[in-house]
C-alpha cells in the first residue's frame, strides 16, 4: 500500500524482456490497462489503453512501447494517474499480453520477462510470470477505488490463453 494510507495517487508499470535469438521472429509483449466504471467494475471496460495509446482524459499513458525487447532498461512503461481519474471510474486492471503474429508463444518461451508496478520509488509488486509460464497473457494487478475514494492496489496473477483482443474481454472478470 502507499504511504500514510492515502491511497495510490500515481503508479508506473514497467515491463522488460530479452529480444528473441538471432534469426527468430521478434517477441512483442504489451502492457494493457482496462478501466471500468464504478457501477460496472467487471465485464466490458469503459476503455482500454495499449499499443502506444492513452486514455481519453490523459490519465493513463503508454509512454514507451517496444516491439522487440531491444534496448536498455524497461522496454515498455505505462503511467497511471489515479488522483486525476474521474470519480465515475472504480477499477483499473493491468495485464501483459504476448502478440501472436508469428505462432503461439507463452511466457516460458521468452527470456527474462519482468513486470513491475511502482508508486514513486516504492515497488508494489514484481512478477516474472513463473506462475503462469504456459499462458499467453496475464493480469498482474488491479487498482480499486475504495468507498472513501482512495485507490488501493491488489496484487494478483491470473494467466490466460488468449490473443490480445480476447484478453481484453477476459481481463476484467
Amino acid at each position: 500500500m502507499s504511504s500514510l494510507n492515502k491511497g495510490v495517487r500515481k503508479a508506473e508499470v514497467t515491463l522488460r524482456w530479452d529480444p528473441s535469438p538471432l534469426g527468430e521472429p521478434a517477441h512483442d509483449l504489451d502492457i494493457v490497462a482496462a478501466t471500468y466504471r464504478a457501477e460496472a467494475p467487471h465485464g466490458e471496460p469503459a476503455y482500454v489503453v495499449h499499443f502506444d495509446s492513452r486514455s481519453p482524459d490523459g490519465t493513463i499513458i503508454l509512454i514507451r512501447d517496444s516491439k522487440t525487447g531491444q534496448g536498455f532498461g524497461s522496454d515498455e512503461v505505462m503511467t497511471l494517474e489515479f488522483d486525476r481519474l474521474a470519480a465515475t471510474y472504480g477499477r483499473v486492471v493491468v495485464g501483459v499480453v504476448i502478440q501472436q503474429r508469428d505462432g503461439r508463444r507463452v511466457f516460458s518461451d521468452i527470456a527474462n520477462t519482468l513486470v513491475r508496478i511502482l508508486e514513486g520509488h516504492t515497488e508494489l509488486t514484481q512478477n516474472d510470470f513463473a506462475a503462469v509460464q504456459e499462458s499467453t497473457a496475464a493480469v498482474v494487478g488491479e487498482f480499486v477505488r475504495s468507498d472513501a475514494g482512495e485507490w488501493q492496489f491488489h496484487e494478483t496473477v491470473r494467466g490466460y490463453d488468449a490473443d490480445p483482443q480476447s484478453f481484453v474481454e477476459l481481463m476484467g472478470s
